[in-house]
């Protein structure tokens, strides 16, 4: 079996939260799906499962953070500048908030933060690894970082 991170969020609108994702790449995986829970996918590693706060509360009694606080933050590599734009402008679109954070351009890497429609916090990055200035290996996850 495959390593995977499966990333658990609550969400107060699940049908509004699933379009949310779709919008941005992810697949819904209608197997783990149902009316309190929706099983999305990024990549064959990487998924993300989306609670109802009903359900949330069945897997623990820890309070539920208010869509202002910043609890994790979760980023999402991309395949060029351009998707890393097309990311963030479908999240706008589809009941979340672009453009959160600064806009972070190293030349060599491009970041730019959403807020899902319950304000989690995901970046979409583009990286060009070959083109990080010699001897700053370490400031490509400093700048992400940061």
């Amino acid at each position: 079996m495959l390593k995977m991170i499966i990333v658990s969020l609550p969400v107060t609108d699940l049908d509004a939260s699933m379009s949310f994702y779709k919008s941005i790449g992810f697949v819904n995986n209608p197997q783990f799906t149902d009316n309190t829970a929706a099983f999305m996918v990024w990549s064959e590693t990487i998924n993300v499962m989306l609670l109802t706060h009903a359900k949330w509360r069945t897997f623990t009694t820890r309070p539920i953070p208010p869509a202002t606080s910043s609890e994790a933050g979760f980023t999402l590599s991309c395949d060029s500048r351009e998707s890393v734009d097309a990311m963030n402008k479908a999240a706008a679109a589809n009941g979340g908030t672009a453009d959160i954070n600064p806009v972070q351009d190293h030349g060599f890497m491009y970041t730019r933060d959403m807020a899902d429609p319950d304000g989690h916090i995901w970046g979409a990055m583009w990286m060009d690894p070959a083109a990080i200035p010699s001897g700053d290996q370490t400031h490509a996850t400093t700048a992400r970082a940061g």
